[in-house]
């Protein structure tokens, strides 16, 4: 046997430890807000049920009295997750979180059985077959496998195109597009050199040349190198330029430097097994970059937004009821990362090449560093500020498949929210009127939320870029670099190694590129664990991101302009599923620059919420 029950039977324990009662306290848990809901139902009456969400009204004092008792009862605790960063925490804080855990088990639990039975079904495949042999025998674990825990959403011409330059060069700009930048002539400098000779072999043009014309791109993974490498395994700290070609405007990879060892650095005109190992060592950093900055940005982020506007709102306000919606089971992932990635002996420790020790420290630092920075992190500010998108130093992308995509979604998003929040805050003085909303941005301080608009909001636009940025983290920044998209792009082997298994080669000349990458075992644990994170089962149900504001407790309560703005929604969304999924390749085997057909923003296929 392969030996890969370790990796599934860590998902099993905290079932067991939830079933026990070890994460259960002795509080009521609300029943799952999304129970009862299909996709059928379509939108509900609002008209049918519930009182009607509604602002504050001054001299209110059984509203004030609930918001009093919750902010005793919803405290701000030591994150279980190890970081610096506040989890609830109090009598009202511990009965959500240990709701949240109980609705997350309830998936959870379900989708463990399917990822068991598959890994049980790959594993004798590659057993029967002899194991893996050759860089080709890899594809052997995806084909034909995977097929309740990943199902259909494998990345098609990933497994055949991975040797391609352009497969390597346009995930940056897809499917983890939040580590690249666009070097700023007017104000950075080259942070490390080429050989020029190569370089004009390469682009026609020097290093220099590239960099004064906005044509050059930097991914920097060399901080990794304050973290060592569990015993047996390696990784390189890698620092990576990209270029738009000058004349075909194609996006690709000029240089793969190391930063550990000898320091080497790999070019498209290396041999191709020292190039193909060069970018396998960069993707082992992206992999491990993109599940913290993703934890980072996302959970973290609005789960912080949450607590304090919990702290300051009654339940019955508009912004808190939206705000829960958009963090359905929000606060079980900080339990969830405890229990299975970063503990000793678990997930992380098992698959990654550094600790899950080193996890949550980088978590906490990429939170203070970047990821936790709220305004600086709005979709059109940080894609700006990185030059990818707006650029006043350098060309246009000729193809940007994330941002063109995640476009469409940010404007329906706040098509929504500028229907919600203008149609309850009717004038200057009802925004500035509204002591829990005001409340909400003082809280931000206490909260620890990095660069929250400052108190006191008087425009309604600053409430929308608001509601629209936590609503886009939650679906479409999350999904990006977490759910499917590990599991059928940015995880797959060869080319996506969690960790790699040979020293950094300290000269070039790489004859045999197996002994860098996992076994047949340790392929099919890192198979799995990333499959725990998939979620095909949601596609196209009341769980998907067309569903984000068709819940009947939230349409219930909304305004009139409010539903019918939610209808707008699902229907826009809908019919941009329809142009994501029709997406196939052109007559060259391409889609917008990409040798594989990444579909990863189909709304049918988000889920509306940080699923997991």
């Amino acid at each position: 046997m392969l030996g890969v029950s370790l990796c599934v039977s860590m998902f099993s324990t905290l079932v067991f430890l939830l079933r026990a009662g070890a994460l259960v306290a002795a509080v009521a848990i609300p029943s799952d807000p999304l129970a009862g809901i299909t996709e059928s139902d379509g939108l509900l009456d609002a008209r049918a049920a519930l009182t009607a969400f509604s602002l504050p009204v001054k001299g209110d004092v059984v509203r004030a009295l609930s918001i009093s008792t919750t902010r005793a009862g919803f405290t701000y605790g030591p994150d279980p997750a190890g970081t610096s960063i506040y989890y609830p925490s109090g009598a009202l804080g511990t009965a959500r979180t240990t709701s949240d855990v109980a609705q997350f088990e309830v998936d959870a639990t379900a989708h463990l059985a399917r990822v068991e039975s598959d890994t049980a079904l790959a594993a004798a495949t590659i057993t029967a077959a002899g194991g893996l042999k050759s860089l080709k025998d890899y594809e052997m674990l995806y084909t034909g496998q995977w097929q309740t825990s990943i199902g259909n959403l494998m990345v098609p011409g990933m497994l055949q195109n991975y040797t391609l330059d352009s497969m390597f060069s346009m995930e940056r700009l897809s499917s983890n597009p939040y580590s690249i930048r666009r070097l700023n002539p007017r104000k950075d400098t080259l942070p490390f050199l080429v050989n020029n000779n190569l370089v004009v072999k390469l682009t026609k043009t020097t290093l220099s040349g590239l960099f004064s014309a906005g044509r050059l791109f930097l991914v920097d993974y060399s901080y990794l190198t304050k973290y060592t490498p569990t015993s047996g395994r390696y990784s390189a700290a890698c620092s990576a330029y990209f270029y738009i070609d000058p004349t075909t405007r194609d996006f690709l990879p000029l240089a793969i430097k190391t930063n550990v060892g000898s320091n080497l650095t790999y070019t498209p005109l290396d041999t191709p097994n020292d190039w193909l190992l060069a970018k396998m060592m960069f993707n082992e950093n992206d992999l491990w970059y993109q599940a913290w900055y993703h934890f980072a940005s996302t959970h973290y982020v609005a789960g912080l937004s949450l607590t304090a506007a919990t702290r300051c709102m009654s339940p019955n306000h508009p912004i808190l009821a939206l705000l829960n919606r958009l963090n359905v089971q929000g606060y079980a992932f900080q339990e969830i990362a405890e229990l299975l990635l970063l503990s000793p002996g678990t997930f992380i420790d098992q698959n990654f090449v550094f600790s899950g020790a080193d996890a949550g420290k980088d978590t906490n630092d990429l939170y203070y560093k970047t990821a936790g920075a709220f305004q600086a992190n709005y979709f059109h500010t940080q894609f700006t500020a990185r030059g990818l998108i707006n650029t006043t130093y350098g060309p246009a992308l000729k193809y940007s498949p994330f941002v063109e995509d995640a476009e469409v979604i940010h404007a329906s998003m706040q098509k929504f929210m500028t229907t919600f929040v203008n149609s309850y805050y009717t004038s200057p003085s009802t925004i500035t009127g509204d002591a829990e909303l005001q409340c909400w941005i003082t809280e931000a301080v206490p909260a620890k939320i990095l660069d929250f608009p400052s108190a006191p909001i008087k425009q309604t636009q600053t409430l929308i870029d608001m509601l629209t940025h936590i609503a886009f983290l939650v679906s479409v920044q999350h999904h990006t670099m977490n759910t499917n998209d590990p599991a059928t792009l940015t995880g797959v082997l060869p080319f996506h190694p969690a960790a790699l298994y040979a020293p950094i080669p300290t000269t070039k000349g790489v004859k045999d590129i197996l002994p860098f990458l996992p076994s047949a075992s340790q392929a099919i644990n890192q198979i799995s664990l990333l499959a725990q994170f998939s979620r095909p089962e949601y596609q196209s149900t009341a769980k998907s991101l067309t569903n984000m504001f068709n819940d009947p407790t939230l349409l219930a309560g909304f305004n009139a302009a409010s539903v019918t703005a939610a209808q707008v929604f699902r229907t826009e969304m809908t019919a941009f599923s329809g142009v994501v999924s029709s997406r196939r390749f052109d007559a060259t085997g391409y889609n917008r620059g990409m040798p594989y057909l990444w579909r990863g923003l189909d709304p049918q296929v988000i889920p509306f919420y940080a699923a997991i």
